[in-house]
């Protein structure tokens, strides 16, 4: 069975929307909050997935990485996260990546809470791909298209949107990544 996004027993649609410089404005904001929580626990905060990248349209989603030295960190992060309304949710699939949701409205605008590994596949990759992306403005044009298109012909299915931007986004991590 598919998993649907819903509010109010409405499925959410994929909504994407031209690039907003106040995307970094926000991320820093979630990130000193990040740091207010976790700061010691921690070695940084990376904004990355598609609003980390000046001129992309994006889903208004802010995606952060927030990198721990090893898993050895992890339980005590998970607890502190506890006491600030957070639900750890596991890797979800993805090595090196562990998701966190808010469980409560805390003010700021929609957002992907991760805490990664500096060495993990997970983080390195979404690395690799804002990186690539930041020095290729003719990658940027064309994942841009990619994303547009899936958003119209996928509105209503999440998952078959991200599942269709896949191939793009691995044949930029097979030119990125080592």
């Amino acid at each position: 069975m598919k998993k649907v996004d819903v509010i109010a027993n409405s499925v959410i649609p994929v909504e994407v929307v031209p690039y907003n410089p106040g995307w970094k404005i926000e991320f820093n904001k979630i990130k000193e909050r990040m740091l207010e929580m976790v700061g010691d626990l921690i070695l940084t905060v990376e904004h990355v997935g598609s609003t980390s990248i000046e001129g992309l349209s994006a889903k208004p989603i802010i995606d952060l990485d927030l990198v721990m030295e090893s898993y050895s960190v992890l339980p005590e992060i998970i607890e502190r996260f506890q006491q600030y309304g957070y639900m750890h949710r596991g890797n979800q699939g993805i090595e090196g990546r562990e998701v966190f949701d808010r469980t409560a409205d805390d003010g700021f605008m929609n957002y992907h809470l991760y805490v990664c590994p500096q060495d993990g596949k997970g983080y390195l990759e979404h690395i690799a791909f804002r990186d690539y992306l930041r020095a290729h403005p003719s990658a940027v044009e064309a994942y841009e298209q990619v994303k547009l298109s899936l958003a119209r012909q996928y509105r209503y299915d999440r998952e078959a949107y991200t599942e269709g931007k896949t191939e793009f986004v691995r044949s930029i991590l097979d030119k990125a990544m080592p």
